[in-house]
């Protein structure tokens, strides 16, 4: 049964209740106290554990909706603990052996308490758990006997983990572009630089992926066990496919597909992660770039052109009045035009030489891929000269050859009609080749219908 059908419908007022902040942070006090007392807190200790926390931060809560005029003449610990436990976020278990109510979390509040805490706190070392975790499970299942298929899907989700971290870090890279522009002074931007982007960024997560070799320390190591591991099992499916089809041969096939399947996303999970570090490494150089303009921006606009520009705009914008437009225009004092634009407004006449030369480079076609002219070098390799022109004189009758879909059949006849084609155009050649403007097209193949002509 899926986690998600459990959960209660009451238990989403959490986050439309005013009170939110409150019973988040009391979830997470009571699950921090939870998880050293054997899974069992009793109700009184949750009652102590609330009022802790309510005397230390001080705070007031809000009338909740379906509160009753009772309920709000209890002790506020009383109140939040009795509100999660009627929304479900806690529940209540009777001893009734020793009299005592036990107070448990569930299932699935216990996944949200996890993504609060993440919330609360991100652990700066996940690239680090996650990287290592990947090695060792494919340590183990390289030289431990023991090992079975299972540990493959087990690093596969590490392998998404961990692309998942380093996602989060490219993206929360953003929000120190928008803290360049709301810092006025040159020290501040100075303090937020070193103290938010160098600390955070730099030498919390992008310096242990780049200095520390957390990540390059196991790769090659990483891609050539998973190398390995799918030899191993391709050649594996490759023998079951030569067995009797049962049931136990058709499991073992299903399995070993499932499992070259883990493989397949760890390879691509691995790629994605040298791309994402590669966007990281531009997203770090922009900044940089970014930080020093704006800090020799702040430390030379009272003396740069274009600062006392950007400050004056800035002026106009706050005030947006015609009283004040019109006291800067009367201010103003133009010594030198200076226009800045990427258009220019004069543009010299082209000469009719280079305007012809680049018309006939337009109408150029496109020339063949790498791959496209590897293939067709490999294909004129195959075939002389000699059988080519025996190929279409095998067609031909009283000097014509007209190409019929029953003539191509075979790869074979197609790759030599290509290059009977080639060499019909070809100076010299004794044959000349027209396209008569049709499209031919058979169960395999689809060509224009061509009629090669033996010259006089």
């Amino acid at each position: 049964m899926r986690l998600i059908q459990e959960i209660p419908e009451s238990f989403w007022s959490l986050f439309r209740s005013p009170n939110r902040s409150i019973y988040i942070e009391a979830l997470l006090q009571i699950n921090e106290e939870y998880q050293y007392n054997n899974y069992f807190l009793s109700k009184e200790v949750c009652i102590q554990i609330i009022s802790n926390y309510v005397a230390i931060k001080q705070i007031e809560i809000k009338e909740e909706e379906q509160e009753s005029e009772i309920e709000k003449l209890e002790p506020m610990a009383t109140r939040i603990l009795n509100w999660l436990i009627k929304t479900q976020w806690l529940k209540r278990l009777e001893d009734y052996a020793s009299g005592i109510t036990n107070i448990i979390i569930p299932d699935y509040a216990s996944v949200f308490l996890e993504a609060f805490e993440r919330l609360e706190q991100e652990d700066d070392n996940d690239t680090d758990v996650y990287i290592q975790s990947i090695y060792g499970i494919l340590f183990s299942y390289i030289n431990d006997g023991r090992s079975n298929d299972s540990m493959l899907k087990t690093a596969m989700i590490n392998t998404r983990k961990l692309n998942k971290v380093l996602q989060n870090m490219l993206h929360n890279m953003d929000k120190f572009f928008a803290s360049l522009l709301e810092k006025d002074s040159y020290g501040e931007l100075l303090k937020e630089h070193l103290t938010g982007y160098v600390e955070e960024i730099v030498e919390k997560k992008y310096h242990i992926l780049k200095t520390s070799d957390n990540f390059y320390q196991y790769k090659s190591h990483i891609q050539y066990w998973l190398n390995e591991i799918s030899k191993q099992k391709i050649d594996q499916l490759e023998k079951l496919l030569f067995k009797t089809d049962t049931k136990e041969v058709e499991g073992r096939r299903k399995k070993l597909e499932e499992v070259l399947g883990y493989i397949e996303s760890m390879q691509r999970g691995f790629e994605a992660i040298e791309y994402r570090i590669t966007n990281m490494d531009k997203e770090h150089v922009k900044y940089v770039r970014a930080t020093v303009t704006r800090l020799n921006y702040l430390l030379n606009e009272d003396s740069n052109m274009k600062g006392m520009v950007i400050r004056l705009l800035q002026h106009l914008s706050e005030e947006e009045t015609e009283n004040t437009v019109q006291q800067v225009a009367n201010c103003m004092r133009f010594t030198k035009l200076t226009v800045a634009s990427s258009n220019l407004f004069y543009r010299r006449r082209v000469n009719k030489n280079r305007f012809n030369a680049e018309l006939e480079q337009k109408e150029v076609a496109e020339e063949l891929s790498k791959e496209d002219v590897l293939r067709f070098n490999k294909m004129k390799k195959r075939y002389s000269k000699g059988q080519i022109e025996d190929f279409i004189e095998s067609f031909m009758e009283g000097g014509l050859a007209v190409i019929t879909s029953q003539m191509i059949q075979k790869e074979e006849d197609f790759e030599k009609l290509i290059l009977a084609y080639d060499l019909a155009i070809q100076r010299g050649s004794k044959f000349t080749v027209a396209d008569k403007g049709n499209m031919i097209e058979n169960e395999k193949y689809k060509f224009p219908e061509l009629e090669f002509t033996l010259k006089q």
